[in-house]
């Protein structure tokens, strides 16, 4: 178990892509052998950039990030780096360590079976590429767990794993006898194996260190925040009378003007003692994807579709219709094709889906690729606004949490999390008659989930969903669903 010897220590540590805001400013805390810590915090607070700073991907401006000598890190990695994906399975693990590993290809099919990828018998020669983007990053997690490190670090571990998935991992890491630094929204995930809690506040830009279990902290963090509520309504309180009281004597005149300024002085000196409260916990506003105008009739129909089996193109027969404010699920395990049918349907390349010729397509895919990164979020969003006002473009930014600088930053240089608010941005902006949503909550905060379900819910166009979280799916209107697996 955990001992008193720290692995990972921040002294002073400040960071950030901007002189005047920086994301970390002068960051103390230490991590100790043995413990299991989640990294918390609002989507951009800079927990991907923690990790960057762990491996010295990132370098600190100021202040230094101590590791102790020979420890070993391994971080997972979000995506499969190009020059890897013709690698076979067992050169991408072999890659993983410095030296030659004798025994790898019974180590990769214990490693597979805790991600829940088995059952391809002669895995080890597969390449990369042949895996779906959901089976990839198995892999890519699998790739940091192999390596069995000092400190591991998990970024969205979860995303991608279904039920199954997310018990095998769950049971790794209750068991893992060394140290580990997780960031995830799975609260229960989380929960079961937390010691402690790291928490990045995107207001005071320091990191506070709670130690317990997950819930608890979140109760010990929203506890604070309404301590420092009542705290700052009783002193605006206090305020309000010292101001009424320095008015009063101010209107007579003589010595009681001197009366009148001390209030006001000290009416500035409670102001002072305010506490910030976090903006921390803000939810995305409860938002509606308008539908095109005009659609009358069958918009999309479905009479046969292709899936992988056994690394083969199989062609199946199906007879979807799809009118106006019919909703259609996509179902299938990892690797049957559905990232790869949705991207078709979306381009109108899809043999056998046929879309009637007005009908304008939302398309969200899992990796954003349908962003382009080099553009601002201004330029973004502009793009898709047709004849909307810049006021109605902020309006909508806004209630995705996209204000101030953030609108002028670069679409590459946001979180993920953060990538997700300006994809479904633009969908309200676009307002489109089909939408196709590929994953639409992975690297999305927890608290947003239940608004954008709420949202698809309500969307009056024709839909086509995949997604891998059940809970997600039953808040969501359905009225077909169409499963490639049968």
């Amino acid at each position: 178990m955990a001992n008193d010897e720290s692995i990972l220590k921040f002294e002073k540590v400040t960071f950030g892509y901007s002189e005047n805001i920086p994301l970390m400013s002068e960051v103390d805390f230490s991590i100790r052998r043995g413990t299991k810590t989640t990294i918390m915090g609002q989507n951009g607070a800079g927990k991907s950039t923690l990790f960057g700073l762990i491996t010295g991907s990132l370098t600190p401006e100021e202040g230094r990030v101590n590791v102790v000598t020979g420890v070993s890190i391994a971080l997972s990695r979000q995506v499969i780096p190009r020059a890897e994906l013709d690698l076979t399975v067992r050169e991408f693990f072999q890659k993983c360590f410095s030296e030659k590993v004798y025994d790898i290809d019974p180590r990769i099919d214990d490693i597979l079976e805790v991600v829940n990828l088995k059952g391809h018998v002669k895995v080890h020669d597969r390449i990369i590429r042949s895996f779906s983007g959901g089976q990839q990053a198995r892999l890519l997690l699998a790739s940091a767990l192999i390596q069995k490190p000092d400190l591991l670090l998990l970024d969205e571990p979860t995303n991608n794993l279904d039920k199954a998935g997310i018990e095998h991992l769950t049971k790794f890491l209750i068991n893992y006898e060394k140290t580990c630094l997780v960031i995830s929204h799975d609260a229960d995930f989380l929960n079961s194996f937390t010691d402690g809690v790291l928490y990045l506040d995107v207001y005071t830009r320091k990191i506070e260190q709670y130690v317990g279990n997950y819930f608890d902290v979140r109760e010990q963090i929203v506890a604070r925040q309404e301590k420092e509520n009542r705290k700052n309504a009783q002193l605006a309180k206090e305020i309000q009378e010292k101001k009424d009281k320095a008015n009063f004597f101010a209107n007579k005149g003589g010595q009681m003007r001197l009366v009148a300024k001390r209030m006001r002085e000290k009416a500035d000196e409670l102001e002072e003692e305010k506490v910030d409260t976090r903006k921390e916990d803000r939810t995305i506003r409860p938002f509606i994807i308008p539908a095109q105008a005009d659609l009358l009739g069958e918009l999309v129909s479905i009479t046969s579709f292709k899936i992988m089996k056994n690394h083969k193109s199989v062609t199946r027969k199906t007879d979807i219709k799809l009118k106006r404010g019919n909703h259609l699920l996509l179902r299938g395990p990892n690797g049957i094709g559905k990232s790869t049918l949705l991207e078709a349907i979306a381009k109108n390349e899809a043999e056998g889906t046929r879309i009637s010729p007005d009908v304008e397509i939302g398309y969200y895919r899992q990796d954003f690729s349908t962003l382009n990164f080099e553009d601002t979020v201004y330029q973004s969003l502009s793009a898709v606004c047709k004849k909307q006002s810049e006021e109605t473009m902020r309006s909508v930014a806004a209630g995705f949490l996209i204000t101030g600088d953030l609108i002028h930053n670069k679409i590459g240089n946001l979180s993920e999390g953060q990538k997700g608010l300006v994809a479904f941005a633009r969908l309200v902006l676009q307002k489109p008659g089909l939408l196709i949503l590929d994953e639409p909550t992975n690297h999305i905060n927890f608290r947003h989930i239940p608004v954008i379900a709420e949202a698809l819910d309500k969307y009056e166009g024709a839909m086509i969903l995949v997604s891998h979280v059940p809970d997600f799916v039953s808040k969501i209107r359905i009225d077909y669903t169409l499963d490639l697996e049968k």
